[in-house]
């Protein structure tokens, strides 16, 4: 993409409303504009980050044997009435009716409407185990919107749902979830912690949130420090092995490392002293199981050998997509910008040209921007006629990964400058070698 020809309304001053780091670098790089309290357009910027964190959240479902649907946004109220939860679930809900007078709601969750989706076309245990997710919209109706995405009213989550046999089987499900978590966060350039946490409205005794360490974050945890030099890795699982799959669950959730909701303080003590560590989390996604909560109440059996119906073990599992991206800023920043991790990055390369209108510098970025674009990746080209400065302060904002700055200077002696925005650091080089070394770095993700 030519930056000339691209829509990148880019603020030089900070937001007065943004009293965070990533709403305030989201409003600077162009990414979001406010809708309305909590409601917001996702601009290209934002727009291309926000897919590439579905990519990889799509990717990793499918590689745990998950299956994609999509369900509305808006759902019936008699639904929720079968589960009791339409009059539990309090004011965050929407309600609204429709022109015939029906109750409706904008769904902040979808355990019911994909439970009803379950009991109308499975009837066998032979069917089992069967896990369904999808990547919806959301809408919850927070009294106190703030914080950009980080605590907004409609989000972008992918909520995930298991159907199993029974409590072993439906654990399995749960440790699969684990585990295929830890591969989506560590691909984004997290370390997302799994802690022990509260179910809330979801119901049920076991569940896990996962939180990025961040002084922004909502939650007060207490951790045990050895589990920040765990490493998931690119390890290749077998998402159908029992006990593998409950080795690394049990691997992530031996240290200590709880929500305020949770800890208990006589189990923090036993943590080595100097590993005892308290400090701040943004939660990015939770798991849950709740066992025959919404099956019993809304029907949802299946037929064993015997000829009995038994209602079906369920669990629910999120990855708040939207919030990701905040989160990501959050921990990954300085003081000129955002820097993207490569997996997210919305584009993989920008070049800057410093004197464009010169024919050799032209031509030069024209040569890297055609060498990249055929290795399939996708560069960002600054080929305005601006200032220097402003060219890198943009980049500097929108914060890629990798930049490459051509000029005349550097031309004479054959070479281009290639920097790190994560460390800093700059080595020259001829223009195809530095191509071919960001196409590399790509290559080997």
């Amino acid at each position: 993409m030519r930056l000339s020809r691209y829509f990148l309304p880019v603020l030089k001053e900070n937001p007065a409303e943004a009293k965070i780091v990533s709403h305030r670098y989201m409003l600077r790089a162009g990414m979001i504009k406010q809708a309305s309290a909590g409601i917001y357009s996702w601009l290209p910027l934002g727009l291309k980050v926000l897919r590439n964190i579905e990519r990889i959240v799509n990717e990793e479902q499918a590689r745990a044997g998950h299956i994609p649907i999509l369900m509305p946004t808006v759902q019936s109220a008699d639904l929720w009435r079968e589960s009791g939860r339409f009059d539990d679930f309090g004011a965050e809900m929407l309600r609204i009716s429709d022109r015939h007078g029906r109750d409706m709601l904008y769904g902040p969750t979808n355990e019911e409407q994909v439970t009803d989706i379950f009991r109308s076309h499975v009837n066998s245990y032979k069917d089992l185990p069967l896990t369904l997710y999808q990547i919806q919209w959301k809408f919850r109706d927070e009294v106190r919107p703030r914080f950009g995405i980080m605590r907004g009213r409609e989000f972008l989550m992918k909520d995930g749902y298991n159907f199993d046999i029974d409590y072993d089987a439906a654990i399995h499900s749960y440790n699969r979830h684990m585990v295929s978590y830890l591969r989506t966060y560590e691909r984004m350039g997290l370390q997302a912690i799994p802690m022990r946490a509260d179910s809330g409205a979801m119901g049920g005794d076991d569940t896990h949130e996962f939180l990025v360490l961040a002084d922004t974050g909502e939650s007060e945890v207490f951790y045990d420090s050895a589990i920040l030099d765990m490493k998931f890795g690119d390890r290749d699982v077998d998402f159908d092995n029992v006990e593998e799959c409950a080795g690394i669950a049990k691997d992530w959730t031996t240290p200590y490392a709880r929500t305020d909701e949770t800890h208990d303080e006589a189990l923090f003590n036993e943590v080595p002293e100097e590993r005892r560590k308290t400090s701040r989390g943004i939660e990015v996604g939770q798991i849950f199981y709740f066992g025959t909560k919404y099956s019993e109440a809304m029907g949802a059996n299946v037929v064993t050998d015997s000829g009995d119906r038994v209602p079906v073990h369920m669990g629910s599992h999120g990855i708040g997509v939207s919030r990701l991206l905040g989160a990501i800023i959050e921990a990954s920043h300085d003081d000129k910008g955002i820097i993207w991790p490569e997996g997210v990055t919305p584009f993989h390369c920008g070049i800057i040209n410093l004197k464009q209108g010169d024919d050799e510098a032209d031509a030069a970025c024209e040569g890297l921007y055609a060498a990249l674009t055929a290795a399939g990746l996708e560069p960002l080209y600054d080929d305005r006629n601006e200032r220097a400065g402003g060219k890198f302060a943009s980049m500097d904002l929108i914060g890629l990964p990798w930049r490459i700055t051509v000029g005349p200077r550097g031309l004479k002696n054959g070479v281009v400058e290639l920097t790190s925005r994560k460390t800093g650091e700059s080595v020259e080089m001829p223009p195809e070698e530095a191509a071919a070394k960001v196409v590399a770095i790509y290559a080997a993700l």
